[in-house]
């Protein structure tokens, strides 16, 4: 289980998130939604260990270990894996190199003999003809030149070659076009497996079409406010969040 509990955050002593709690139990897919500035893509990158932020409470356990003290490489071989809003270019480094180093740091953090170019190879193709990726990706450089749903195709790829225990897809959506995203969408469905957990977070509904999620946050003030079922993504996008946040002042929260 990914458990993150009562988990607070601050970037250069601002506070985002503010005693968050939340499970996500392999085999389930959760969507956060949240207006903009709720501390979404904060979350994603305090699990994933990015430096700029400070942890100030709470915890973030992954099979019952508690991450935050490991760096982010160890993070990653504990079985997290994350997606990014805006993917990096890395010039002169190509798909199949960056993948085959990724692959097997992963390996040998796991005490596996690492794979071969050859033997990683017949892995690579397997995994981009599941997901329609043409071939000559292998050797292009991560993601430069690329257009925002080929970045975000190759990430999908990514996740496929790494087999993640726990993915965080931070807007996986954004900037792409419908066809984009139905391209997108499938290679996630494809990778999606019952020793996986997912987290998506989102703006929009549209991508729920895809995706389907079988819980829904919204995410207000660095915290989650509200919990449901797909049909609380549906309500969202036909009133927004206003009716949320006039319930919460209400409630003097």
């Amino acid at each position: 289980m990914l458990e993150i509990e009562n988990l607070s955050a601050t970037v250069e002593d601002k506070p985002i998130l503010q005693g968050l709690s939340l499970q996500v139990k392999k085999g389930e897919i959760h969507a956060i939604m949240g207006p903009n500035g709720a501390g979404k893509s904060t979350l994603a990158k305090v699990i994933a260990g990015h430096p700029s932020y400070e942890v100030t409470e709470g915890s973030v356990r992954v099979n019952d270990e508690d991450i935050l003290e490991f760096d982010p490489e160890d993070r990653a071989h504990k079985g997290l894996f994350m997606s990014f809003q805006y993917p990096v270019e890395i010039a002169g480094v190509s798909n199949a190199q960056f993948l085959r180093q990724a692959y097997n740091a992963q390996r040998k953090a796991h005490g596996e003999p690492e794979l071969d170019r050859e033997q990683f190879d017949v892995l690579l193709t397997e995994k981009m003809e599941m997901m329609g990726v043409r071939p000559e990706f292998k050797d292009r450089s991560v993601n430069e030149g690329f257009s925002g749903g080929e970045k975000k195709r190759n990430e999908i790829l990514q996740m496929a070659v790494l087999q993640p225990q726990y993915a965080i897809l931070d807007e996986t959506d954004s900037g792409l076009d419908i066809d984009a995203i139905r391209v997108v969408s499938a290679g996630v469905n494809k990778i999606m497996n019952p020793e996986m957990g997912l987290v998506l977070i989102t703006h929009y509904q549209r991508l729920l079409n895809y995706i389907k999620p079988d819980v829904v946050h919204v995410m207000v003030d660095g915290k989650i406010i509200k919990s449901g079922g797909p049909e609380l993504a549906l309500k969202l996008e036909e009133q927004g969040y206003d009716w949320l946040l006039n319930d919460r002042e209400a409630a003097g929260c």
